[in-house]
């Protein structure tokens, strides 16, 4: 069938709407109407080029919740009209990782940027409408798509009850950061907790601490905006700069330094990681959940002697080291149950055709998360 959605043609680049053609579903695939996609800075790393992907045109979106318009034959028994969330990692529930409670470190994780289906590298499901060319979809979903063709592997389907245009979000940014205080930093009540970057994932990792049960909560941000919200979500403290959080931390320590850091900037740079390792006490934990140019190699500003001396970690975070199947739903009712905030993530809502708006927006400071209603 045809849609509409926003692809970059190279990188770096803009993306801009075109007319694309969508595969019907078969075996094991969904088709899905789209109702809300978040706009993640992961799709801004594709179109300034820090994560380069396997072909272009490329279509972006990988924060998506959506109602079933064709199922194929598929195993989870998603049938047409479910209501959806789409995880951007998909799991396969059979692989060593999904087998031993690590979803989100499923092998078919290593499709995410060629934007072929996973089992045929030479597949596409989505074409352009003029001329036929194969175009890559983002994490293998593209949600920046009024229709979109995917594998079950990447669909969670949630309760029809709750909205989608905000259940959209915690197929991505809120379970990574969440995730990243919760189960990565492993945030304990009374924790001193650092978060370094509010953005669409900063401000769910300080959510994470919160529920986690940590008595500081520092958020650090450049952007008085973001400082605000973050404590409006739960940070007991903002600073501008991790210098200051640094010496909150250790006044509130007895001089010995934060719990835990998490690093949710919206592109790292290796000084930041030195940042937060001087940032911990003896045994904490630096979260590294933001990303740059995954191809810098560029030596980590880190002394061998506090990771061994002072037993101090480093800790990378996907996804905030969710399993995608039960964390979505959890936190879904997390919402449900008022504990968890969603409405509030949403700073403002774009159409399709605004994308490129919405991410000028972002780089401009006024978003915490923007959100394209279909």
């Amino acid at each position: 069938m045809q849609t509409r959605g926003a692809i970059i043609r190279q990188a770096p680049g803009k993306y801009e709407v075109v007319d694309l053609e969508v595969d019907d579903p078969g075996p094991g695939e969904i088709q899905v109407k789209m109702t809300a996609s978040g706009m993640c800075h992961s799709d801004d790393h594709v179109a300034t080029g820090d994560i380069p992907v396997g072909v272009y045109p490329f279509a972006g979106g990988h924060e998506g919740a959506g109602i079933v318009s064709k199922a194929g034959q598929n195993t989870k028994g998603i049938k047409e009209g479910d209501h959806v969330v789409f995880s951007f990692l998909p799991s396969c529930g059979h692989c060593r990782w999904c087998a031993s409670g690590m979803q989100n470190l499923c092998d078919l994780g290593a499709g995410l940027l060629a934007g072929s289906r996973w089992e045929d590298p030479t597949s596409y499901r989505l074409k352009l409408a003029d001329g036929g060319q194969p175009v890559g979809q983002m994490c293998g979903i593209s949600t920046f798509l009024e229709t979109t063709t995917v594998s079950q592997d990447s669909c969670v389907k949630v309760p029809e009850d709750i909205p989608l245009e905000v259940a959209c979000l915690v197929g991505c940014g809120v379970g990574t950061g969440w995730g990243s205080a919760v189960n990565s930093g492993e945030v304990k009540p009374g924790a001193t907790t650092i978060v370094m970057g509010i953005g669409g994932i900063g401000i769910n990792a300080v959510q994470g601490a919160a529920h986690a049960g940590a008595s500081n909560i520092i958020a650090v941000d450049p952007v008085a905006f973001k400082r605000e919200k973050a404590q409006e979500l739960g940070a007991t403290h903002a600073c501008e700069s991790m210098e200051e959080a640094t010496e909150l931390a250790k006044q509130f320590t007895n001089g010995q330094g934060a719990d835990q850091t998490i690093v949710t900037v919206g592109v790292v740079k290796p000084e930041m990681i030195g940042q937060a390792m001087a940032s911990i006490r003896k045994a904490g934990t630096v979260v590294v959940t933001a990303l740059g140019n995954i191809a810098d190699t560029t030596p980590l500003p880190v002394s061998l002697a506090d990771v061994t001396l002072y037993q101090k970690r480093i800790q990378g975070a996907l996804f905030g080291a969710s399993n995608p199947n039960w964390d979505i739903l959890r936190q879904l009712q997390l919402y449900r149950e008022g504990v968890l905030k969603l409405d509030e993530l949403v700073t403002k809502t774009y159409s399709l055709d605004e994308v490129a708006q919405g991410y000028q927006d972002m780089h401009d400071g006024k978003n915490i998360r923007g959100v394209i209603h279909y």
